[in-house]
């Protein structure tokens, strides 16, 4: 593999905190403490039992069978099988607390993550592929729980049995152990030029994956406009475009780290042979016994496999460091602002709605939203309408606080927003928009999503307000039947009918509407026009208009272009004006006609 290729493979690994990620991951694992500690201590006597193993099958040797005393070899016979048996228990106790304490851990931190989530703003989501994310909380976590399920308890046991092995070793014969590992080095220099190629390309592999990952979930969601513009051939070669960069570093993490068994099996047969060859010639000049021999051959197998074992972990460990860190990336992510000292909940709003002055944008080099200002009395409607770009759906959502403006003011029944906590003021605001969204479940707990403690009588009188009750009752289970994921299964019509229930269950005191009629289709709209009315009625609404055959009953129209309302009055106003809406209003009819 080319420096190029493994440059160009590690662009995305700057300014990693493996240490700080490790740290973190610690927190998590101390909440578990006492576990934690009986899990070591099996570690202990597990490892303890592996080393004594080996010495007492060598002590045989020079002890019994050497001098062919039978009785001792029933006792050693009796003494190792009581060291095993105790070795397999303390293995079985160690994995079944840690898989406790492993579980644990990634409960608690995707919980934290999902709870993070919540508090995170519109535009952070604005901004990023849910495919990704969704990785975050699914393959990422994944690989934390499996790394801590096998790699802390092998790195421990790794740990204990070199220490174990190296001081019993130095007992038996201090020159034969320094013959012996003079490997080590070699085994050092070989795994520290793996690890250090495989550390950024098992992060770049974990990248690559939540790439992938928001491609497919981002081309299954839109599969309909990819075959609507028969584009199955371009997003069929995005698709392998990824792919391949995912296989190109699984190829080289993978083949990297293979190189570390090979390395230690090649390593661990020179010991051997080290050991066979200058312990022979020991024992001919009665420096050690046949025993010792056996001894350092078996602790010599066990000192490069804790080796060959903590190399495997490692980059097992770089990989869950690397989930591990996305993970904290998004935990640490700052959440949606506070609302100021001192903001008040609100319980019941009139609807009055003032814009003074007011300026947004959503990057630092262009002006959403510029010198803003209109008032909307309780109970009117007042229609947004421009050009795609305009700043209808701007104003929407600064007036939910979904976003914050820049500059000026925006009051609600004379008070500033700003004041207000942003939880109170959106339950006084209720939202039909475009594309509706229903969860999977029953169409009654959808509805009911408006109000959670709302009867079923409440939410039966909000579907027929809404005219979805008798297409409610057609279908197989009634209100009980059950939605698949976002209301598949069931028409757009019936989706925004069902929409509206719920917005009229939530008994808001604003209404917001999203051209809440489009791609419906004429006698669906009808009944969506008139379930508009009964949820319009009586309160204040901003409905944000591209069908201008709509609006025409609207208290008054603001006419937006390029961030400004350029016009505003009634229909009838705006077409006497000649302007720009009477423009717009006659292009339409022409498209229509």
């Amino acid at each position: 593999m080319s420096r190029h290729m493994r440059k160009k493979l590690g662009k995305d690994d700057k300014a990693r905190d493996t240490k700080g990620t490790l740290q973190r991951l610690w927190v998590y694992l101390s909440k578990m403490k006492g576990l934690l500690y009986l899990v070591i201590l099996m570690v202990i006597i597990s490892s303890a039992a592996s080393l004594l193993g080996p010495f007492l099958v060598g002590r045989a040797i020079d002890d019994f069978i050497v001098t062919k005393d039978a009785s001792g070899i029933i006792t050693l016979l009796a003494g190792l099988v009581i060291v095993y048996i105790l070795h397999s228990a303390s293995v079985w106790f160690q994995n079944y607390w840690m898989i406790g304490v492993a579980q644990d851990t990634v409960y608690r931190l995707r919980k934290d993550l999902f709870h993070r989530l919540h508090l995170l703003s519109i535009p952070f989501f604005d901004k990023r592929k849910h495919g990704e994310l969704m990785s975050r909380v699914t393959n990422d976590i994944d690989n934390v729980s499996n790394t801590l399920n096998s790699s802390f308890i092998q790195i421990i046991s790794s740990v204990l049995t070199l220490a174990g092995t190296a001081v019993v070793m130095l007992w038996l014969s201090p020159l034969l152990t320094l013959i012996t590992l003079t490997i080590v080095p070699l085994m050092v220099l070989g795994m520290k030029w793996i690890t250090k190629r495989t550390g950024p390309l098992f992060r770049q592999y974990q990248h690559n994956i939540g790439e992938l990952n928001g491609y497919i979930e981002e081309t299954i969601s839109g599969h309909s406009i990819i075959k609507t513009f028969s584009r199955e051939e371009t997003a069929i070669d995005e698709f392998q475009g990824k792919n391949k960069k995912l296989r190109t570093a699984a190829y080289w993490a993978d083949t990297y780290s293979g190189f570390i068994p090979k390395l230690m099996n090649m390593l661990n047969n020179l010991s051997f042979a080290v050991i066979a060859g200058v312990g022979g010639i020991f024992a001919l000049n009665g420096m050690v016994t046949i025993g010792v021999i056996v001894i350092f051959a078996e602790y010599a197998r066990q000192f490069t496999r804790p080796l060959n074992e903590l190399a495997n972990q490692y980059n097992t460990l770089l990989s869950a460091i690397a989930g591990a860190e996305r993970v904290f990336q998004i935990i640490d992510e700052e959440e949606e602002a506070r609302d100021e000292e001192n903001a008040e909940e609100i319980h019941s709003l009139h609807g009055k709605i003032e814009f003074h002055h007011v300026h947004f944008s959503y990057g630092q080099d262009d002006s959403t939203l510029q010198d803003v200002t209109f008032s909307i009395n309780p109970g009117e409607t007042v229609a947004l309408v421009g050009p795609t770009g305009a700043g209808k759906t701007t104003i929407t959502n600064l007036l939910s606080r979904f976003y914050d403006h820049n500059q000026g003011r925006i009051l609600i029944d004379g008070r500033d927003i700003e004041t207000l906590t942003r939880k109170s003021l959106r339950r006084q605001l209720g939202f039909v928009l475009q594309d509706s969204f229903l969860f999977q479940g029953t169409i009654m707990e959808n509805i009911r999503y408006g109000r959670l403690h709302a009867s079923d009588a409440e939410v039966v009188e909000a579907a027929k307000l809404a005219n979805a009750h008798s297409f409610i009752e057609k279908m197989p289970k009634g209100y009980n039947t059950v939605l698949r994921n976002d209301g598949s299964g069931i028409s757009q019509g019936q989706k925004q009918l069902l929409s509206i229930a719920r917005a009229i269950l939530s008994d808001p005191s604003i209404l917001i509407l999203d051209e809440a009629t489009s791609s419906i289709d004429t006698i669906t709209e009808l009944k969506i026009q008139d379930a508009l009315k009964n949820l319009m009625k009586d309160r204040t609404s901003v409905v944000v208009a591209h069908r201008l055959n709509t609006i025409r009953q609207a208290d008054q129209i603001l006419v937006l272009d390029q961030g400004r309302i350029i016009e505003k009055g009634t229909h009838e106003e705006l077409l006497a004006q000649k302007g720009f809406y009477h423009g717009l209003y006659h292009s339409q009819l022409k498209e229509t006609s």
